[in-house]
C-alpha cells in the first residue's frame, strides 16, 4: 500500500498566509496539517508516501525530508494545475500496480486508519453535512455500496460528502479512466478531478463500499481553521508535553507552545497554537495562531492567525497577518 497525498494547490482562502506558506504547513495545534495527516498513515502502517507537490513544493519537500527521513518517500510537480485527476495521473509510473490510499492535503479526518487500509476492496470516506454543493457527493445504497459520485452538484440527491479519502484497490482501472477523461476533456468547473474518474470506474463495474469518518476538520478557511485549532487542542493535549514556567505569564489550557519561545508577562489561552522561536512581550493572545519567529509586544489577540516571522507591535482584536509582515499599532 502506498499513500499518495496531494499538496500542489495554492490555497486562496488562507491567503495572505498562503502566499509564503502551502497551506499543507500552517501549524495546527502543535502539528502541520501535512504533519496530522503522514503520522496518522504511518501508525497505520504506510511506509511509502508520494507527494503530489506544485505552489511552494520545494518547502513541502524540505519539511518532509527533514521530519519524515526514515519514511520512503517520492516527490512529483503538478507545474500546471489541472486538478485533483491530473495530479493523481502523475503518479502512475511510481503506483506501477499497488493498491493506493489517496488524501486530499488539507483534510484532517479522524477515522479508524489501520482497519480501513487492512479492508478488502476499495472504499471511499463519507460525511454527512448539511450542504454537500461545496463538495463531491456520494450516493449510497442500503449495503452501503457507492452507486454515484458526483462534482459540487448544483442540485445534491444526497448529503453524503466525499472528505477526501481514498482507498483504491483496482488501481490499473483507475488510471485508465483518469487518462481517458483527460483525452475526452471530461472535466467538472474546467479540472479534472478525481471525482469524475471515481464515477467512471463505478460505470465500468468497480465497486466502492463507503466508510465514515468520525470527524473532519475543515483547514480551508481562517474561521474553520481556527475552530478546528480549539477543537483538536482540546482532544490532544494531553499527549502534549505541559507548557514551560515563562516570566510573569499565566497560561490557560489548552495551549500548543513549540521549542525556542520567549513569552513573559503575557496572558496565554485558551485554544492557542505558538510555532517555534516565537517572542510574545505584555500581550494577551487568545483563540489564535501564531507562526514561528514571530515577535509580538504589547498586543491583544483574539481570533487570530498571524504568520512566520509577523512583527507586531500596539494593541489589536482580531488580525489575519501573512508572513514576513511588520505592523505598528502604537
Amino acid at each position: 500500500m502506498k499513500a499518495i497525498i496531494l499538496v500542489a494547490g495554492v490555497g486562496t482562502k488562507l491567503r495572505p498566509h498562503t502566499y509564503t506558506q502551502p497551506k499543507a504547513l500552517i501549524p495546527i495545534a502543535g502539528k502541520t496539517i501535512l504533519g496530522f495527516i503522514v503520522d496518522q498513515l504511518e501508525e497505520a502502517g504506510i511506509r511509502e508516501f508520494i507527494f503530489v507537490i506544485g505552489y511552494l513544493g520545494e518547502k513541502i519537500q524540505d519539511y518532509v525530508l527533514k521530519k519524515y527521513s526514515h519514511l520512503n518517500c517520492h516527490f512529483i510537480q503538478q507545474n500546471i494545475r489541472k486538478g485533483t485527476g491530473h495530479a493523481v495521473l502523475l503518479t502512475r509510473e511510481i503506483v506501477g500496480q499497488d493498491e493506493v490510499f489517496i488524501v486530499l492535503g488539507d483534510t484532517i479526518c479522524e477515522f479508524n486508519a489501520r482497519a480501513i487500509l487492512e479492508t478488502t476492496g476499495s472504499l471511499l470516506g463519507l460525511k454527512k453535512v448539511d450542504d454537500p454543493r461545496n463538495f463531491g457527493v456520494a450516493e449510497i445504497n442500503d449495503e452501503e455500496k457507492i452507486i454515484h459520485v458526483v462534482e459540487k452538484p448544483q442540485i445534491p440527491k444526497s448529503n453524503m460528502a466525499l472528505v477526501g479519502l481514498y482507498k483504491i484497490r483496482e488501481t490499473e482501472q483507475m488510471f485508465q479512466c483518469l487518462e481517458d477523461n483527460l483525452e475526452n476533456k471530461i472535466m467538472s468547473y474546467d479540472e479534472y478531478y478525481l471525482t469524475d474518474a471515481l464515477e467512471c470506474m463505478i460505470k465500468r463495474g468497480t465497486a466502492f463500499h463507503s466508510f465514515k469518518v468520525t470527524n473532519w476538520f475543515d483547514c480551508g478557511k481562517k474561521n474553520t481553521l481556527l475552530e478546528s485549532n480549539a477543537t483538536l487542542l482540546k482532544k490532544y493535549s494531553h499527549t502534549q508535553q505541559p507548557p514551560l514556567p515563562y516570566d510573569n505569564t499565566i497560561i490557560i489550557p489548552p495551549v500548543s507552545i513549540a521549542e525556542g519561545c520567549n513569552i513573559k508577562n503575557s496572558l496565554i489561552g485558551p485554544n492557542v497554537a505558538i510555532g517555534e522561536n516565537t517572542v510574545i512581550n505584555y500581550s494577551i493572545i487568545k483563540d489564535s495562531i501564531i507562526g514561528s519567529y514571530a515577535n509580538l509586544f504589547e498586543v491583544v489577540l483574539k481570533s487570530s492567525l498571524i504568520g512566520s516571522d509577523a512583527n507586531i507591535r500596539g494593541l489589536s482584536q482580531s488580525l489575519n497577518i501573512g508572513d514576513n509582515t511588520e505592523i505598528d499599532l502604537g
